[in-house]
């Protein structure tokens, strides 16, 4: 049973570390109750950047609890330092799946809503300067935990402690898992013809492939 474990919403903020002044929305705040779930997003969620987020196929950031385990046992962090959820900037903490019980174009009924699995997260910079662990993000790409988002397809509430029932699974051999292998990993010409010719998949995600194939 696959299960919203935590809920994130947050707003542009400026930090300013050793690197210098950034903006970003990515350290996110819990919410502990009902929350409005919109075509865009969350209700008082809001993305910094929106030439690379914020699109209707990015409506929901999910990463998995589990591997929060995975990352504080590579980098040896224990409390009060161990990651935990929304460490990474999600919207949902799930909770009972992984990358590999996920595919491109599942549809789920949570809460009062339908959304629809779109692509893996492509994780960024951001990420190593929020939580100042080096190389993470491109730890999370080679070990290909890399969360994912939703689009929403019918709006309505969630919460925390709802369930994600599959409604419909149109691309069963389009893991998450196999879809980030093929992007980090093995680039196998077909195998990207074959997520291009997919019409579930995110329109960023097709215009990152059609560049690599043209390498």
């Amino acid at each position: 049973m696959i299960t919203i474990h935590a809920i994130f919403t947050g707003q542009p903020q400026t930090m300013t570390d050793a690197k210098g002044t950034w903006k970003s929305s990515i350290f996110r705040s819990p919410v502990n109750g009902p929350i409005e779930l919109g075509m865009r997003g969350l209700a008082g969620d809001q993305v910094t950047d929106a030439k690379n987020h914020g699109t209707p196929d990015q409506a929901v950031c999910c990463h998995f609890l589990d591997h929060y385990a995975f990352w504080n046992e590579a980098y040896g962090l224990t409390a009060p330092d161990a990651l935990g959820p929304g460490s990474v900037g999600e919207n949902w903490t799930l909770a009972g799946a992984d990358e590999q019980d996920m595919c491109i174009g599942d549809v789920y009924s949570v809460g009062t809503a339908r959304v629809q699995v779109t692509a893996p997260r492509y994780p960024c910079w951001k990420q190593d300067r929020k939580l100042k662990l080096p190389d993470f993000h491109k730890r999370t790409m080679a070990t290909l935990r890399t969360g994912f988002y939703l689009r929403v397809l019918q709006p309505g509430v969630v919460q925390p402690g709802d369930e994600l029932r599959l409604v419909e699974r149109p691309q069963p051999d389009l893991t998450l898992q196999a879809v980030n292998a093929d992007m980090h990993h093995t680039s196998d010409p077909a195998f990207a013809q074959r997520l291009l010719d997919a019409p579930e998949l995110a329109a960023g995600w097709k215009r990152i492939i059609r560049s690599t194939m043209k390498d």
